[in-house]
């Protein structure tokens, strides 16, 4: 899940409350606002929550994460972020959002946008948290297993 802006905790929060419902790991840059918001709502249905952060600390994770990914790369971090997921949902956001969803759809992530949002020619429009949440699980990549 990415995404910025206090203005758009709430929804961020049912995204993440829906996505571990449905048993999806939550992964989001693991910071602030609706990054707080979006794993803090796995971890109130008992979801499983990753953070990959821009710098080397990890006690700036906000404490709904379980794990934890340092990068010391700053903003490039977030393509580490979109390729992570198998979807992408898109709460708010500013230009690192609008960066992590050219990433996206780079690597043909799918990418649905709640609305109000970014609006990128290739990405799925949402009106609800749980029509963003069926869109992403519906078109999820698939999973490759090396073994």
């Amino acid at each position: 899940m990415i995404g910025s802006g206090a203005e758009h905790e709430d929804r961020a929060e049912e995204v993440g409350r829906l996505l571990a419902e449905r048993g999806a790991t939550v992964v989001t840059g693991g910071l602030g606002e609706v990054m707080a918001a979006a794993a803090r709502g796995a971890k109130s249905a008992g979801g499983t929550t990753i953070g990959i952060l821009p710098g080397e600390v990890r006690r700036d994770a906000n404490p709904w994460i379980d794990h934890v990914v340092v990068t010391g790369i700053g903003h490039a971090r977030n393509l580490a972020v979109v390729a992570s997921g198998d979807s992408v949902i898109a709460v708010g956001g500013r230009h690192g959002t609008l960066a992590e969803i050219g990433f996206a759809l780079t690597l043909a992530v799918p990418v649905v946008v709640l609305e109000p949002g970014w609006e990128i020619e290739g990405t799925w429009r949402a009106q609800t948290p749980a029509e963003a949440v069926e869109f992403a699980l519906a078109n999820a990549r698939p999973h490759t297993r090396v073994t």
